[in-house]
């Protein structure tokens, strides 16, 4: 019998599946239960793990009630993250929430404050913490490397959140098309739009890299696209006390990065007062110059330690351990990232520069 008992709630973000699979392939772990009011989303997990019947719901409470997980897998639309982590609290369950963090910073006080009174672990999970390359630019950064970190510049996103399922799976583009009317990706009530979607990668990657520091204020730009209503491409600078950082995002890349990486790279460059380096998504190497070899030099990716290879696994032997979360995972590095993400996306509405928002 597995130590750990998981659910899967709601399959709104496509990242479920990647968690689940996580959680399948996990020693200690099982699929407990899955829940999502329209059990068609939930047909693709069912036949990949071999979840039976009695354990996919469509009715939250019976699910938490049957399941009596330990950790909840939440990947509800970004805008029902708050209330969702509020019901999961009241079964006393630790919570991961898949990135975004919320849909406000309200509403991420809410997750906090909910999950406090559980007594309950909060975890919010950025995929990019467990890029080989970004966590070995990280450990340069830290080892002074490149001198003190002056400049963050993260620039990323894919073709659309529509373009492929679980595992990466690709979907045609007239397929997307016809999805885009319905989809909360594309819905400013639910949360859509890639500012809201990618922003928060560098925001809260862009709070670790810089060890907690917060911007002073932040300008953003987003693009206007007739006939949808949110953003598909936006520029934001963040100014610190250190100087100038650029975060942007972008849905309709050339290609995804996952597969192919585009132009602009996505990824993230780091320039210090001695130094720099470029740390590409999912690459085998980043790239450093510093002020004792100034020519660009490959430093290879360094694999990621057992017991932190992946999110599932982290959370799990944090939780085995009594470990607290760090990193990005951290809701007080993510509510720093989110504080940004809110603050860019009222600057871009009232086309200002807006002081970092409270």
């Amino acid at each position: 019998m597995a130590r750990y008992r998981i659910v899967g709630i709601s399959f709104d973000h496509m990242h479920m599946g990647d968690l689940l699979r996580l959680v399948h392939d996990h020693p200690d772990a099982e699929i407990a239960g899955i829940f999502d009011p329209d059990p068609e989303r939930m047909a693709g997990a069912i036949a990949t793990f071999g979840i039976p019947p009695e354990r996919v719901f469509t009715d939250f409470d019976a699910c938490m009630q049957a399941a009596k997980p330990d950790l909840a897998i939440l990947c509800a639309a970004t805008a029902d993250h708050a209330l969702y982590t509020e019901r999961l609290a009241a079964y006393g369950t630790n919570v991961f929430v898949e990135k975004p963090f919320a849909g406000s910073v309200t509403d991420a006080r809410r997750m906090q404050a909910a999950m406090a009174r559980a007594g309950k672990m909060l975890v919010i999970n950025w995929p990019l913490a467990w890029v080989d390359s970004h966590v070995t630019a990280k450990r340069l950064i830290d080892d002074g490397v490149i001198g003190d970190l002056l400049e963050v510049h993260f620039y990323d996103g894919n073709r659309g959140p529509l373009y492929h399922l679980a595992d990466k799976v690709e979907v045609t583009p007239d397929e997307v098309e016809r999805q885009k009317p319905g989809s909360w990706w594309y819905k400013a009530a639910s949360g859509g739009g890639s500012l809201l979607d990618y922003l928060g990668y560098g925001a809260t990657l862009g709070t670790w890299f810089m060890n907690g520091e917060a911007p002073i204020e932040v300008t953003s730009v987003i693009d206007e696209t007739p006939g949808i209503e949110v953003d598909q491409h936006s520029i934001t600078i963040c100014r610190y006390k250190r100087g100038l950082s650029r975060m942007e995002t972008r849905w309709g890349t050339f290609t995804d990065p996952w597969m192919i990486q585009p132009q602009p790279t996505c990824g993230f460059t780091f320039v210090g007062t001695d130094g720099t380096i470029a740390s590409p998504d999912y690459a085998s190497h980043i790239t450093v110059q510093t002020r004792a070899r100034p020519e660009p030099t490959p430093v290879p990716a360094e694999p990621l330690p057992e017991g932190r290879r992946n999110a599932i696994e982290y959370v799990l032997h944090c939780m085995t351990t009594g470990e607290a979360i760090t990193g990005p995972l951290d809701p007080a590095t993510s509510l720093i990232g989110q504080r940004i993400v809110d603050t860019a996306a009222q600057s871009a509405r009232e086309k200002r520069t807006l002081g970092l928002l409270p």
